[in-house]
């Protein structure tokens, strides 16, 4: 299943040798801890990259991404490869300038003459994207880029702020879209480009891997690779910046978990999923169309970060984040699951080092649920959000309740390490309880100061939650502790999220328990995230990961009756007696949406991996009266 044919093997050994070469000369570059050292090479070469650093570069791409997949640009002038440490000058493709700041060792590397080097580390514990990532000795230790190219209410408020009391009233993506693209005067949808461009930048990539950091987890939209007409998202704009972040992270020896957040027709309901009131994915009248829709951006997504030049900076893939199993089903889930993974693995092949980790979410029905999930399958990792807010409140001080992460975690995730294969802690925050500005949506009120749903009464102010200036220095050592707490029993884990933005009514971040940034800065987030190593005690797995579960024998071969179980499409489509014979569904005859390659680029990277795949796109059918249109779904 997904083998390439011998003459796409011997494509790919070639490019693999071309790639060994350029290594060996990249390898001549001195690592400066302390001083970047520029090492001059006049060697011209098809280039594929080109954000400045220390010793800006006058060739090269600005890494923006192109409207189309056109062929490669040679480059000649004389450039520099540069490498540093602690205390260097970075120069950003912008021409400012910031202070690479790692006391753990780690060490960027950029060389326009060689792109896609991947000497750089993050820290002197984080393998270099060089070499494969240990899943079993490794921990990955990352952050969320929330609200950045998936705007969320609560993490970038003042993008919602303008549009809160219009009408739309802008509550997700889908409604501030319709608003800002109303609002021409102050730019139209364009603003959202404007927030892509300086929400996260360079600087907050280089923080992270100063932060002991070595991952992150980076939510994407689906229309990062198109939209239909009837949709108001901005279209392939947030592609542009996914392949900034792609080049940031390489630059800065980061792992990216590529995390699918918005999906057609909505996965959860929730704000982040796209549009918020419905679940529309495998639910519902055109749940299977949007079904089809999503398993082909998947198929998109996997065959650019499935190139070789790609494939060391995203060693995972998130196919969907927190489907709602509640309204979908667990069986037409699961069916799904078996669908994808059996479409990303035809574009990669089976087995390790061949494209990404797939990462599935528990549907926060716990890991235990999932401990079965399709045995056999090549490299799937769980993902779970271990979130204490979002149902009961817990009166408790903050001081007792610093031990729960470890009474709580340690041992589903050590157990589903064990039984499933690698687990890991996707999203999670230091919120004891949900107050913060918009935490539950746009003025839903808290849970804490009983003003959410119908309410069971006041538990407290969330003043005292939401003002961290007026914060103790004991209050910030309690989670400080709670945080190691969560780092140890989690193993594996991605804090949500790296950075809130400021309210635009009252200039300040209004909440602080979800910022990983700000926490560092005022002290409740510890500085060295290893420090939390033991802090709960044993919470190493018992065993180790077999050779299956991560591409050895065994991995990809999943029996028979599995596939007899889980049919595609499903049987019946809830609610009801939907099924696959009487929902609307699409017809494979669209265009490939190839997504956008650096500018100008090298002969390698075209943005598909695997040659042999050229099954056109499903796309509505011509004529076809059965569709619903996403807007006219009540909420």
């Amino acid at each position: 299943m997904g083998r390439q044919s011998d003459e796409e093997d011997a494509s790919k050994n070639k490019r693999k040798k071309l790639l060994f070469i350029l290594a060996g000369v990249a390898a001549l570059a001195i690592v400066a801890v302390a001083v970047a050292v520029p090492v001059a090479i006049t060697q011209t070469k098809k280039s594929s990259s080109g954000s400045s650093s220390s010793a800006p570069s006058t060739s090269g791409p600005d890494d923006t991404g192109s409207g189309e997949t056109g062929g490669p640009t040679t480059t000649g002038p004389t450039s520099s490869a540069v490498t540093g440490g602690d205390g260097t000058t970075i120069t950003t493709e912008k021409g400012t300038t910031f202070t690479y700041v790692n006391k753990f060792g780690g060490t960027w590397s950029e060389d326009p003459n060689d792109p896609y080097n991947n000497n750089a580390q993050a820290q002197s514990w984080s393998p270099p994207l060089s070499k494969e990532f240990d899943w079993q000795n490794d921990p990955m230790r990352g952050v969320n880029l929330g609200g950045w190219l998936v705007p969320e209410p609560f993490i970038v408020p003042a993008l919602f702020e303008p549009y809160v009391n219009g009408t739309p009233s802008a509550h997700d993506e889908w409604t501030l879209s319709e608003a800002m693209a109303a609002d021409t005067a102050n730019g139209g949808l364009d603003q959202l480009e404007k927030h892509y461009d300086t929400f996260i930048t360079e600087e907050d990539f280089a923080q992270i891997a100063g932060a002991g950091l070595n991952w992150i987890r980076l939510p994407i939209p689906f229309w990062a690779v198109e939209k239909y007409p009837d949709e108001p998202f901005l279209e392939k704009v947030a592609w542009k910046y996914i392949l900034k972040a792609f080049k940031w992270a390489r630059k800065y020896g980061l792992r990216i978990n590529l995390d699918l957040h918005t999906i057609p027709g909505s996965q959860n309901s929730y704000n982040h999923s796209g549009k918020g009131g419905q679940v529309n994915f495998l639910h519902g009248p055109m749940g299977l169309a949007n079904a089809q829709r999503t398993l082909d951006y998947l198929r998109v997504i996997t065959e650019f970060i499935s190139q070789p030049e790609y494939a060391p900076v995203v060693p995972m893939f998130g196919i969907i984040n927190e489907p709602v199993v509640t309204s979908i089903g667990k069986d037409q889930l699961t069916a799904f699951y078996l669908q994808a993974h059996d479409i990303i693995r035809n574009v990669t092949g089976t087995g390790t080092g061949k494209g990404p980790f797939i990462s599935v979410h528990d549907s926060f029905q716990g890991l235990a649920s999932w401990a079965d999930l399709l045995p056999g399958h090549d490299r799937m990792a769980l993902d779970v959000h271990p979130y204490l807010i979002f149902v009961n409140v817990d009166r408790s001080p903050l001081s007792e309740q610093i031990e729960k992460p470890c009474n709580s975690w340690a041992s589903s995730m050590n157990t589903s390490w064990s039984q499933f294969g690698v687990s890991a802690a996707g999203e999670f925050s230091l919120a004891i309880n949900d107050c913060g500005l918009w935490i539950n949506g746009v003025n839903s009120g808290t849970r804490w100061e009983g003003t959410f749903g119908s309410g069971d009464g006041e538990k407290g102010d969330c003043t005292e939650w939401n003002d961290y200036a007026s914060w103790t220095q004991d209050r910030k050592d309690d989670f400080k502790a709670f945080a190691l707490r969560n780092f140890d029993a989690l193993g594996h884990w991605f804090f949500w999220t790296w950075k809130i933005g400021a309210s635009s009514v009252t200039g300040k971040i209004e909440t602080p328990m979800w910022s990983y940034s700000l926490g560092l800065k005022e002290g409740w987030i510890p500085e060295d995230p290893t420090q939390a190593t033991g802090v709960c005690g044993n919470t190493r797995p018992a065993t180790a990961l077999t050779a299956e579960m991560i591409g050895g024998a065994g991995a990809g071969e999943i029996s028979a009756s599995v596939r007899a179980a889980n049919p595609w499409p499903p049987t019946q489509i809830n609610p009801g007696s939907l099924n696959g014979d009487n929902v609307p569904v699409y017809t494979a005859t669209g265009a490939i949406p190839t997504l956008a390659v650096p500018t100008p680029t090298s002969a390698s990277v075209d943005g598909w991996f695997n040659d042999a795949d050229t099954r056109p796109i499903y796309t509505p059918i011509a004529g076809c009266s059965e569709y619903l249109p996403l807007a006219s779904v009540n909420e």
